[in-house]
């Protein structure tokens, strides 16, 4: 069987913008808290792989599997069906074709509700595994450097950075919504989710999540950096997943 058409991939992908748009408020916050516990989760464990393996291969090798372990979260994301703000940019965009002022009042309650909801649960399961103990020893020294490698970053590398990470990720939508195979879905987030954490992309979940540990374990970040950072990943990533992806997108599906 071969790849599916552009067509057919924003039929499917416009299918499930509908669907979105008309999620309860409920479920919207419960799947966004979902997609937050999902990428912190992966952040632990990029962080132990690459503490187990640093004294063995050395830090770079480290680094290298340790984004090959925080692709995990994003396979949490994709088959649990959670609503990771990034997410939203393509999906319900399509979904938006041909509604009314109620749909786009949805896409506003989404974007707005689902980063909000994706910050706090990743707070909260960071704040958890921070506590001295729960992690193995040692687990907090990748994610200190990597926190303080991207604080050392001027403001034009973090938005350029931000801009790729969210063209990244609504490409990443776009195959996962094509494909109705679970495998490759599975193996289209994870690849996603290695090429996000290997280059240390702005993503703004992502990397507010990793700056949250990083502050945990003893990074001298000041929390008003996270906050700008935040909005100023947000702009990026929708620039990038709007500008770059979504209407190049769209232009290649309805050029036929």
């Amino acid at each position: 069987m071969g790849a599916p058409e552009p067509e057919e991939i924003y039929e499917r992908t416009k299918e499930e913008g509908e669907r979105r748009l008309q999620r309860p408020f409920l479920e919207l916050v419960t799947t966004s808290f979902a997609a937050g516990f999902d990428i912190a989760a992966g952040v632990a464990v990029m962080g132990l792989v690459a503490a187990a393996l640093s004294h063995h291969f050395g830090t770079p090798a480290a680094h290298v599997a340790g984004s090959i372990g925080f692709g995990v979260g994003f396979v949490f994301l994709v088959v649990g069906r959670g609503e990771l703000f990034t997410e939203n940019f393509l999906v319900p965009l399509a979904g938006l074709e041909g509604k009314g002022r109620r749909a786009r009042l949805k896409l506003a309650e989404l974007w707005t509700i689902s980063p909000v909801c994706n910050i706090l649960a990743g707070l909260v399961v960071a704040l958890l595994l921070t506590i001295h103990g729960v992690l193995p020893y040692g687990t907090g020294k990748p994610l200190l450097e990597s926190a303080t490698r991207l604080h050392g970053h001027t403001v034009l590398q973090l938005f350029v950075s931000a801009v790729f990470a969210g063209a990244l990720i609504t490409a990443m939508t776009w195959f996962v919504e094509g494909q109705t195979s679970m495998g490759i879905r599975v193996t289209v987030a994870w690849i996603a989710g290695m090429i996000l954490a290997l280059g240390g992309f702005n993503h703004v979940i992502v990397i507010s999540v990793e700056l949250i540990y990083g502050i945990r374990y003893g990074a001298h970040i000041p929390w008003e950096f996270v906050l700008g950072n935040f909005g100023l990943a947000a702009a990026g990533n929708m620039l990038g997943g709007i500008g770059l992806v979504t209407l190049n997108r769209f232009t290649q599906a309805r050029s036929r």
